[in-house]
């Protein structure tokens, strides 16, 4: 893949590796908490935390395409134009303040509206990420995305990433040609983020809006408005201003090395679907899913994951034959509750906790490429 090198000047490395204290000093200040264990990480990762005072971080923006990317017949076009049309180097050449903040070079993966992301390019994207970060001459990554399925590739790899060296990935609600896009200011701000010492060892990070979001939590929220992106009831992490960034709180939940999960030898998931819960719901769609073969089924349920009376029998049997079966809700916010509205312990269930449909989706398949066990699967899901 061609590499767009942005900033002329060459990339200001890391200064010696004397600075592992200095650096250990600096990613527990970022951090805030588990001390312990970032302190012990960040002797594994010295050239993440060793930059010279005064020095610009080394960022590698890796483009996926998107609305970020996208083109309109006119600059007023903000519905109704073509996504993934603009290249990297074209995109980064249209933010030259990009250089005040980072010595910045760009990586066209892969050229694609989010809708069809799958887990290929997930696959794809998160090695590359892990080998780029594992680079001494790398200290943050940015990932142009289209907002579609942003939370869920943020949250993947939140799930796979293993570096605490910060990872933000960004779009856009407005299509680059539009005359007052959104798309150059996140850019901005996500590489400023991602250059910064401040997220060091605080998971993968959404930015858009001037706002920080946990991969986790974030969701979008409107169709076409630029403060689409929102995490319900927990809140967002901080703000971009005034060419800083800064955080109020953190995810509790563990991400990134802290996790099980390495994809690094694998080369498919399983197959995990949703279905999707309303009123007068019947069982054709979990029977259509099971004869195909899921390994795994989210039930997004309605309220607190409720299971109508139709397509309850549906679920047991398909647990029976092996399916390992995740209620969720539809609602967007709240805890399902684990035998609430059913006795997960005599169906062997598992619930999601606050994870929506779409990222139990991906937990539940992350799990299952460790094992079946769906009690050992709940405890991933109450500790991601």
């Amino acid at each position: 893949m061609p590499t767009i090198i942005v900033n002329s000047s060459s990339p200001q490395t890391a200064s010696p590796r004397t600075a592992v204290s200095l650096g250990r000093r600096r990613l527990l200040r970022a951090s805030g908490l588990g001390v312990l264990a970032v302190a012990l990480s960040a002797a594994a990762e010295p050239a993440a935390l060793a930059r010279a005072p005064n020095t610009l971080g080394n960022v590698m923006i890796l483009a996926t395409g998107g609305t970020i990317a996208g083109s309109g017949a006119t600059s007023t076009t903000t519905v109704g134009y073509t996504a993934a049309t603009v290249g990297v180097d074209a995109l980064l050449n249209s933010v030259p303040e990009l250089k005040k903040v980072a010595n910045v070079r760009g990586e066209q993966v892969f050229q694609i509206a989010s809708e069809n992301m799958n887990n290929d390019y997930w696959l794809k994207l998160a090695k590359r990420v892990n080998t780029l970060l594992a680079q001494d001459d790398v200290d943050g990554i940015v990932i142009t995305h289209g907002t579609d399925t942003i939370e869920e590739t943020a949250y993947f790899l939140d799930l796979v990433v293993k570096s605490r060296k910060p990872v933000v990935v960004v779009g856009a609600m407005r299509p680059s040609t539009a005359i007052s896009a959104d798309g150059p200011i996140n850019l901005y701000n996500a590489t400023l983020v991602a250059a910064s010492e401040e997220a060091i060892g605080k998971g993968v990070l959404v930015v858009l809006n001037d706002q920080i979001n946990a991969a986790r939590d974030v969701t979008k929220s409107n169709t076409s408005t630029a403060d689409t992106f929102r995490t319900p009831d927990l809140g967002m992490l901080g703000y971009v201003q005034g060419n800083k960034p800064y955080f109020y709180h953190l995810s509790a939940r563990k991400n990134t090395v802290d996790t099980e999960f390495d994809i690094a030898n694998l080369d498919t998931l399983p197959q995990v679907d949703i279905v999707y819960g309303y009123a007068n719901m019947g069982r054709t769609p979990v029977d259509a899913l099971v004869a195909a073969g899921v390994k795994g089924l989210v039930h997004a349920g309605v309220g607190d994951g409720s299971l109508a009376n139709a397509v309850k029998p549906a679920l047991i049997e398909a647990r029976k034959k092996g399916v390992v079966i995740v209620r969720s809700s539809r609602v967007g916010s709240g805890i399902v509750a684990r035998n609430g509205e059913a006795n997960d312990d005599e169906l062997d269930f598992v619930v999601s906790d606050t994870l929506n449909p779409q990222k139990a989706r991906i937990l539940l398949m992350l799990a299952l490429t460790k094992t079946t066990d769906t009690k050992e699967i709940q405890r991933m899901f109450t500790t991601y």
